[in-house]
């Protein structure tokens, strides 16, 4: 084998640096991209974050729900769609009359320590897996099986790393006065850091982590929404480039923003009651401090059982009210952001 000149030696030392900063060139931008998307997201659609979550929670049902039997029946259907609409509204204007424009931005901040950091790692890995995973699997970044792959990393990291920040925030958004001894009425819950610390005294550091095992669920609809998303979003660009007229940043915003709202909506309508079973899981224990549910499978078959198809889609309308403008505001931002510092 010849052996390299001097010279060459020099310039093969000095040129693998510069493979890794292009390395780590690559992979930042994902993190900053995705901490900017999530803390748009965070703020704008917080009112409809506190709606969702009350509603898919059983300590605020206080309207009739429809006999299980009858739930299959389209006029009944039709019905309990209306009967939902009424309720997240009745839910609305209770919070604003009783807890004031505060109340509908309880919980934000741990929303904001968790949805910036959850969005930035979950694109920094989804970004970054993807590259990896073509690389590995010796196919095409635009391969279903790699934004698969990618999704299914991403969500696993996210929901690992996240969840305690999650439960705190469900237990807020769900906290309301409580009248306590000597007719004195407090919230169970002072703020974030009182909020762990019961937690903790009570349940344990695995109270922290209930509802885990509903998230990891819940990878399968990032799964759906990633790759939908990819997709669409391939077909619509591919599409406003045989249009002249739609060209550079307005088309990039239009097939972002439109494959974003559609693969999301798909979804949340597939994988929905995965949403329920986490925020109920989450819930604080009973009185006498135990936990209303067992564990996933129990949840599952509770609400069945008593509430049918009404029970696992709870909160449905708050929740697509705003987790599909999240989604078009999350990955547009994203997508800008990655596009104005380069990967």
């Amino acid at each position: 084998m010849e052996r390299a000149s001097p010279a060459q030696e020099v310039v093969l030392v000095r040129a693998e640096p510069r493979l890794t900063d292009k390395a780590t060139a690559q992979s930042w931008p994902h993190l900053v991209a995705g901490a900017s998307g999530g803390l748009a997201t965070a703020i704008v659609t917080s009112p409809l974050d506190v709606l969702r979550t009350r509603l898919q929670s059983d300590f605020y049902q206080q309207y009739s729900r429809h006999s299980p039997e009858l739930v299959f029946r389209p006029n009944r259907l039709l019905l309990a769609s209306c009967q939902h609409i009424r309720e997240t509204l009745q839910i609305f204007r209770s919070i604003s009359y009783n807890e004031g424009l505060r109340g509908l931005f309880r919980g934000l901040g741990p929303s904001l320590a968790g949805v910036v950091p959850a969005t930035a790692i979950k694109f920094y890995v989804y970004g970054n897996t993807k590259l990896l995973g073509a690389s590995l699997l010796q196919c095409d970044k635009d391969s279903p099986i790699v934004h698969a792959q990618a999704a299914v990393a991403a969500g696993i990291a996210t929901s690992t790393l996240t969840n305690p920040i999650w439960l705190v925030k469900t237990r807020l958004q769900l906290d309301k006065s409580r009248t306590k001894v000597n007719g004195i009425t407090a919230r169970q819950y002072k703020n974030s850091f009182d909020c762990v610390r019961q937690v903790v005294q009570t349940e344990g550091i695995a109270g922290l982590y209930r509802g885990l095992s509903a998230s990891y669920l819940g990878t399968v609809e990032t799964v759906l929404h990633l790759v939908l998303y990819e997709k669409l979003k391939l077909f619509f660009r591919q599409r406003l480039e045989c249009n002249q007229h739609s060209s550079g940043e307005f088309a990039s915003w239009i097939s972002t923003s439109g494959a974003a709202g559609i693969a999301k909506m798909a979804a949340v309508l597939v994988t929905y009651p995965h949403e329920v079973v986490r925020t109920r899981l989450r819930q604080a224990p009973l009185e006498n401090s135990l936990p209303r549910y067992t564990g996933l499978i129990d949840c599952f078959q509770s609400i069945w059982r008593s509430e049918r198809l009404v029970g696992l889609y709870g909160g449905l309308t708050p929740h697509s009210m705003r987790s599909i403008p999240s989604a078009i505001i999350t990955l547009s931002v994203y997508e800008f952001v990655l596009r104005r510092i380069g990967s």
